[in-house]
């Protein structure tokens, strides 16, 4: 698949800082499902929606500080979307693993996988950027 953060075959992109408040993921969620619509994926909008919001909610709670944006940016070309958040903690990444049943936190990550054609962490100058990508077409 074609790197979509080159700028190269960028279709439509769209980026916007949020506040570290938790209504700022359910913002980033519509969004990112209206913005995909617009882009003539609509049936990719669930999915995408569900993405931005569990990678929204891990830079809120695990990679802001008090005063602190986070950024969610998309890009779409004509084989993907990649959807990427960034944050200002890049000491804090992001790892893989299996919750218990009765945890109530813990799944985002295996969420991501799960819908996500790939994903991944990229370093900073200051923080760390957590994306992934979903086909589309």
């Amino acid at each position: 698949m074609a790197e979509v953060n080159s700028q190269e075959g960028v279709i439509h992109s769209d980026k916007l800082s949020y506040t570290a408040y938790p209504r700022s993921v359910s913002l980033a969620r519509r969004r990112a499902a209206r913005l995909i619509e617009e882009w003539g994926h609509g049936d990719q909008a669930g999915s995408v929606a569900l993405l931005v919001s569990e990678l929204a909610t891990n830079a809120l709670m695990h990679g802001c500080f008090r005063g602190r944006l986070f950024q969610v940016e998309l890009s779409l070309n004509s084989s993907a979307l990649r959807i990427s958040v960034s944050d200002p903690r890049g000491e804090v990444l992001p790892e893989l693993r299996a919750a218990t049943e009765s945890e109530q936190f813990g799944r985002g990550l295996l969420i991501v996988q799960d819908l996500a054609s790939d994903w991944g962490v990229e370093g900073r100058n200051v923080g760390k950027t957590v994306w992934c990508e979903v086909r589309v077409g």
